[in-house]
Order: C-alpha cells, then sequence, then structure tokens
C-alpha cells in the first residue's frame, strides 16, 4: 500500500466512524476511535456488500459503504455491551 492509498483509507475512516457515531450515539470518539472504527466499518462493510452482489465505486461509495459497515459495528457492539 502506497501513502496517498493509506492517507486515503486514514480520511474515509475517519470521516466513516465521526459519520456513524453521530448516527448511532449522537458523538465521535475522537480522531483515533473514529479511525479505528471507519477502517473496521469498512472492511465489515465490504464484506457486506460483497454478500450482497453490491459494489461501491469511488470516494462517496467508499464512505457510504465504510459508514454502514460501521453503523453495523457500533451496533453489534452495542448488542454485546447489552449481555
Amino acid at each position: 500500500m502506497d501513502t496517498n492509498s493509506l492517507i486515503f483509507t486514514l480520511i474515509i475512516g475517519a470521516l466513516a466512524g465521526f459519520l456513524a457515531g453521530k448516527i448511532m450515539k449522537g458523538k465521535g470518539f475522537g480522531i483515533i476511535g473514529n479511525i479505528v472504527v471507519g477502517v473496521i466499518g469498512a472492511i465489515l462493510g465490504g464484506f457486506l456488500f460483497g454478500l450482497l452482489g453490491m459494489t461501491a465505486g469511488g470516494m462517496v461509495g467508499s464512505l457510504v459503504m465504510a459508514t454502514i459497515g460501521a453503523i453495523v459495528l457500533l451496533y453489534v457492539v452495542g448488542l454485546i455491551k447489552k449481555i
């Protein structure tokens, strides 16, 4: 992975984590937390989109996919915390 791809991934991860935090809890998790949630959400979103036979291209598609994955991640973590 080259430097530009890494920076792009971190920016998309931070934005996706921030958006997911706003949607699910009403607040963000700090820059590091947003990046972690967003990057893991992007992986999860890519997996879920693949299961549905869907793809997301470009910056906006990547952001949507990562945000949906991050929302699912936060929802599952919330369910686990309740147990």
